[in-house]
């Protein structure tokens, strides 16, 4: 059977980690969040996947290549152009990146799924194609119930009885939804879906194409489903599937490499001496990384591999990326560090190397000369504190 992955967007609500990675490949403990969904599409039969790429699109595609290894069938559509030797992205639209496709070649030729690929799920996508089956849908959205708090966070979908989709509301206030069911990007079409989708032209599903069907009278369903999804779509969320995971309240996903003491995992060749270390799980640290007598972790946290946390480091609800090192007293408490970017959970960035602090958190493979004696007074300080 097919189906598509989209994977062309830019995640600006993703920033500063979606300016080297795309979204579809930020890591869940080492994993691509893309990777899970290539594997739940394989476990219920899915092994034709189409991908269209535009963001860093080599990113993606050097990583999944033809799908061999990951048991499919993968192809890919760039969406943008090559100038002056560089490829410069640009996205069609989730319905117009799917129209590119089957106006290339007739690829979508039965019923067929998409999913955004930038959210963890175990939706049981058999029994979703077969109801959608059973109503005769053009076009089905699996959707999710949700708090009646939370709805204006989100795109709601309102039903008739039979789940016949009457509306849509774009994040509506509480008091103002009609619904408290949401769309959570996972659509499964017939190929007349195409007669909707204009050629050549920029095209959403969620703003464009359902508002048609709607309009059309087109039989166009959703259906509620319980299953775990958890979307990466800004840097909050991304926090709460790292840490999820690491509390282990996310199913299908286990904490990889070895546990070493209760709620500790390590990868290989972790560099500690654990006798002088405060390190309290959940907590993950990568391969290759090493952490200094005197340093302290507190979990839910996360360290990547090949990092380095110095003397006397204190790091609490935080999540590293690979590569990182973490000053003699530096004090991070709900912090994402990735590359020369701090960044607090909920989603506001400092360039360390703009503020001058690249002396406190910097990259391992960079060359350090002696640390001024203003720099280390302020580690001394910020140690103490």
């Amino acid at each position: 059977m097919k189906a598509m992955i989209l994977a062309a967007g830019k995640g600006t609500r993703v920033r500063p980690i979606t300016y080297t990675i795309p979204k579809p490949m930020i890591p869940i403990l080492q994993k691509p969040v893309m990777e899970f969904l290539v594997e739940l599409l394989r476990q219920h039969g899915f092994d034709q996947i189409m991908v269209n790429v535009s963001h860093l699109a080599e990113e993606i595609e050097n990583y999944f290549r033809d799908g061999q290894r990951f048991g499919v069938h993968i192809s890919y559509s760039f969406e943008g152009r090559i100038e002056d030797g560089n490829l410069l992205g640009k996205a069609l639209g989730s319905a117009g990146g799917m129209k590119k496709i089957q106006d290339f070649y007739p690829f979508f030729d039965d019923t067929f799924v998409v999913l955004c690929g930038d959210a963890l799920i175990d939706l049981d996508l058999t029994a979703a194609v077969k109801w959608h089956k059973q109503q005769n849908s053009l076009a089905t959205i699996v959707m999710k119930s949700v708090p009646r708090d939370k709805v204006s966070s989100y795109g709601v979908v309102v039903t008739d009885e039979s789940g016949r989709i009457k509306a849509f509301q774009e994040k509506p206030e509480i008091e103002d939804a009609l619904s408290t069911s949401i769309n959570t990007g996972i659509y499964i079409f017939e190929p007349e879906i195409f007669n909707y989708i204009p050629s050549g032209c920029q095209y959403d599903i969620g703003g464009d194409l359902f508002p048609k069907l709607v309009e059309a009278g087109a039989p166009f369903y959703g259906i509620t489903m319980d299953f775990e999804w958890v979307d990466i779509g800004k840097v909050p969320d991304y926090w709460e599937a790292v840490r999820g995971v690491l509390a282990g309240h996310i199913k299908n996903v286990s904490v990889p490499g070895q546990q070493i003491r209760p709620g500790v995992f390590t990868g290989l060749n972790v560099a500690v001496n654990w006798d002088q270390v405060n390190i309290q799980g959940p907590v993950y640290i990568g391969g290759m990384t090493r952490i200094e007598d005197g340093a302290t972790i507190i979990g839910p946290s996360m360290i990547g591999q090949n990092c380095r946390v110095c003397r006397d480091a204190y790091v609490d609800n935080s999540v590293i990326f690979e590569y990182s090192r973490l000053g003699p007293g530096v004090r991070l408490v709900d912090k994402l560090v990735f590359g020369r970017y701090c960044v607090d959970k909920m989603g506001a960035a400092i360039d360390v190397q703009a503020a001058a602090l690249d002396w406190l958190i910097t990259d391992t493979r960079q060359i350090l000369f002696e640390t001024p004696e203003e720099h280390q007074a302020i580690a001394d300080i910020l140690s103490s504190s």
